[in-house]
Order: structure tokens, then sequence, then C-alpha cells
């Protein structure tokens, strides 16, 4: 059996119809690859449809604001992403005279592009030769082939390249990728895979033995740190007392409220107690407060609650500044942080 002549018959049938599959322009295919990274195509497509409509071309994404971006990121997660994209589209305007390169070599140097993104852009813009390996190229190869080789360790990682360079289709790279790619997405899935009508199940090794909920193999997970942040939202109903985050953290250069964080969780009344609650005044009125809400990132979870301060601060701390409450819609902020925002102002 033609493992990818077979791929390629099925794509042929149930592909869907998605805007950037119509297209060989690079800066499009890389818009969709970099929002699509860690994210599902539902989710996804709203904020293609969004950047390309206010960034038509990579000339346009150049001369945006980092904020602009970023506001236009906001609940999609991953914000270093947005930050790199700004940085890539600025780089291609100055040495590529705002021409998205097509080739892998070049490609793979710019900001936030690795070796997938590389592979798909160079093969779906210009059809070159690349096989490009992404989860769900991994759990194809890994069923089919049968290698339980962790895919998530060196050994693997090169394994399975050598595996995707060696079934290729030469002459069709791009319809093959794609094949591929949407194969995993929609038929040989994470959980429940559709084998009973996979066009490859009888070679298929994970079919023959049984082993598709074995595989594919991934070592062990790092270890996910536990954070606690009590956020002061301190407002007269007209201005409000914000905070702009740094470039150490996470959601860098982002917009939040002024944040006290802990090591475990406190009760509002002991974490009013607390000498670093100092710098909100001497005589701190506690209005109300949130429950507690849990954001998960990777490789991060939070424990985020909301306290209601009755009075302004007499002095700003570091990136503290005011703003209108109106202004708030033009802030990039982290989507957790808008939400319950957008809640108690109810805008």
């Amino acid at each position: 059996m033609d493992f990818s002549a077979e791929l390629i018959s099925w794509y042929d049938d149930n592909k869907r119809d998605l805007p950037w599959r119509n297209t060989t322009d690079a800066y499009i295919i890389w818009l969709s690859e970099i929002i699509l990274q860690q994210t599902r195509v539902e989710q996804g497509m709203p904020y293609f449809y969004r950047f390309l409509e206010k960034y038509p071309t990579v000339t346009a994404f150049a001369a945006a604001h980092e904020d602009e971006i970023l506001r236009l990121w906001q609940g999609l997660g991953y914000y270093s992403r947005g930050r790199n994209m700004l940085k890539t589209a600025q780089l291609v305007q100055e040495k590529y005279n705002g021409v998205f390169p097509t080739r892998y070599d070049e490609l793979i140097k710019l900001k936030g592009i690795g070796e997938y993104t590389a592979a798909a852009i160079s093969s779906f813009a210009a059809n070159e030769v690349r096989a490009v390996v992404d989860g769900n190229v991994y759990r194809v190869l890994a069923r089919y082939f049968g290698v339980d080789e962790p895919i998530n360790s060196p050994k693997g990682k090169k394994m399975f390249q050598k595996i995707a360079d060696d079934v290729l289709d030469k002459a069709r790279p791009a319809m093959h990728n794609q094949a591929v790619m949407e194969f995993g997405a929609m038929l040989c899935k994470p959980k429940n895979p559709a084998c009973g009508i996979c066009p490859v199940r009888l070679d298929c090794t994970a079919f023959k033995t049984n082993a598709t909920t074995y595989l594919p193999v991934k070592t062990n997970k790092v270890k996910v740190r536990e954070r606690f942040f009590n956020y002061m939202l301190i407002s007269d109903g007209e201005k409000i007392l914000m905070n702009k985050r740094d470039e150490s953290d996470i959601w860098a250069n982002m917009y939040d409220l002024p944040l006290i964080e802990t090591t475990e969780l406190i009760e509002p009344a002991e974490l009013l107690k607390l000498p670093q609650m100092h710098i909100f005044g001497q005589n701190i009125v506690l209005k109300e407060n949130s429950a507690i809400i849990k954001h998960v990132l990777t490789h991060q979870n939070l424990y985020i609650r909301f306290l209601i301060l009755k009075d302004f601060p007499e002095k700003l701390q570091g990136n503290w500044f005011y703003t209108d409450v109106t202004n708030l819609k033009n802030l990039a902020l982290p989507q957790r942080i808008f939400i319950f925002i957008k809640y108690f102002f109810n805008f």
C-alpha cells in the first residue's frame, strides 16, 4: 500500500475548506500557522480573519504597535507568539522589502519560526520538498509504523523526522503534508480515532496490535508550578489603577492590575495584614473580593483572586498608572483579567 497516495486520496475527498489552503501567499500561510499553534482551528479562525483584515500585508503588520498586536491576540494565549510575529514582520519588511520569504533556509532564521513552521510555509507556499512534523503527524506516524520512541525525546524527534522524510511524496510535498496533518486532525484523533473508516488501517501497526491508545508515547511532563495572584481593583468608577507588566514573566508587556503574589492561598483578611500590602496604604478597606479562579497555563497553574479596595494609594509604585475606565477596551489585558474587569464595570 502506498501510504502517501492513500492519504492524499482521502484528503481530496474529505479536506476542510480553510482559507489559507486557497493561497500560496507565504504571509497568509505564516499568519495561519502561528495563530493555530497549540490552538484548535475553530478557536483560531476568528483571530485569523481579524488579523488579516487589520493587517492585509506584512508591511501593514510591521507598522503595528505591540499593544495593538497583543490586544488583537487577547484570549488566544501564548502571547509571546504575538510579540514574535511583530518582530518577524519588521524583519521581513527591513530585510526582504515586505516580501515574505518562501525558502526554508531563510524562514528558519526568523523569530518564532521553528523547523515545523519553516517546513510548512516553504512547502505550502513554494512546494519545497520539506516534510512537516507536528502533533498530528507524530500521532499518525507513531501509530501506522508502530514507533514507541517518545516523540518529545531528542532521539524520537530525529526518528520521526526521518520517517516523515522517507514517506514524503517528493512530487507533491504540499499536498502530502496537508493530507497527513488533516488525517491526524480529523480521523486519527488522540482519543477515539475512526479506525473503522481509516483507509490505511490494514497496514497500521497500532490497529493490528490494538495499540492506538498507547501510541504515540511521551516522556514525563515538566513539573507544573503553582502560583497565587491577588489582584487589587481600585477605582472611583471613572478612573482605575492599572499596572504595566515587564518582560520578565508571563503576559510580558501587557496590562493588568496591581498584584501581590503569595506562595500559598491566603484568605483576604490575612492578606491585608502582610507587610507588602503597605504599598496600598496604612488603613486598607476591603469592600469585597471574588472567589478563587484557576487559570491553567503551560507548566503553570494560576490561582487568581480579585480584591476590591476602597481608596487609591497615596503613592504609585513602579509601573502603576491611572487610566479612564472607558480606555480599558484599548489596553492589551490578559483574557482572565479582562473578563473580570468587563463584568465589574458592565461594559
